[in-house]
């Protein structure tokens, strides 16, 4: 009995730690978003069928075009009004969320 006590234990112990750290990796993308993302990027441009030698370049050139798209609409939808150059508005300018790579963690 002492001995499955120790057991029990030392092999909590062990595990623990890993379990602790499962917690810290970020939640799993849903289909549905991997796919909202691969329609959003075929509207920037990028074609994931057309035989590609410039594969990083095309995809990079996509994801930036959506990210100016989405902080354009963030800076648009803020408080204040409109972002215009030359005028001076009471607040801190909101700043856009980085895109996340549909092959982000993979």
């Amino acid at each position: 009995m002492k001995t499955l006590v120790c057991l029990t234990l030392a092999v909590s112990a062990l595990a623990s730690p890993a379990l602790s750290f499962a917690q810290l990796a970020p939640s799993p993308l849903t289909r549905a978003q991997v796919r909202a993302e691969l329609v959003r990027l075929e509207q920037a441009g990028y074609s994931p069928s057309a035989d590609n030698a410039y594969y990083p370049v095309d995809i990079q050139a996509a994801e930036a075009k959506i990210a100016s798209q989405d902080s354009q609409q963030l800076a648009s939808s803020s408080v204040g009004g409109s972002a215009q150059k030359g005028s001076t508005q009471a607040g801190a300018r909101a700043h856009a969320a980085p895109v996340r790579s549909v092959y982000a963690g993979h």
